[in-house]
């Protein structure tokens, strides 16, 4: 029974951690992937131990102490591994380079060339020849490096 429940917990870990890479990054994102997953899977998990048919206080105990080592082990996995860094937490994608538009990197990520221009507003860049560059973070976060005048 306990075998089972932590399987159960470790593979909707691994399966949201999936999910949030699959739909991927928005622009102005505060939560890191394995923050998202984090905070939503617990309270799931507590949620479920707390309200559910067959309640449970111990079941819901080790599901969350599941999650919470396997969260403190692929934190320590990333910082070992650049690779796996990489794999779990993408890379920096470039959305404008000198004045031209990366419309695949645009189309894929789901961003819209206004939310770039919106995020440069904020960091106070008033039009597009002031770009050099637009980044999009691991994060979700729109970098704007200005042009050089």
């Amino acid at each position: 029974m306990v075998v089972a429940t932590v399987l159960r917990a470790v593979f909707g870990y691994c399966f949201l951690i999936l999910m949030v890479r699959v739909v991927g990054r928005r622009p102005g994102a505060q939560l890191t992937p394995f923050e998202f997953v984090l905070v939503f899977y617990l309270g799931g998990l507590t949620l479920t131990g707390v309200v559910a048919d067959e309640i449970s206080l111990t079941n819901a105990i080790t599901q969350i102490v599941t999650i919470a080592l396997c969260h403190y082990t692929l934190t320590w996995l990333r910082t070992r591994s650049p690779r796996i860094a990489r794999l779990l937490d993408g890379t920096p994608l470039i959305l404008l380079e000198r004045g031209r538009w990366r419309t695949d990197t645009l189309s894929g990520m789901k961003v819209q060339d206004d939310d770039v221009m919106a995020s440069a507003r904020v960091q106070g860049v008033k039009s597009l020849e002031e770009i050099d560059t637009a980044v999009l973070e691991r994060n979700g976060e729109i970098s704007i490096l200005k042009a050089q005048k």
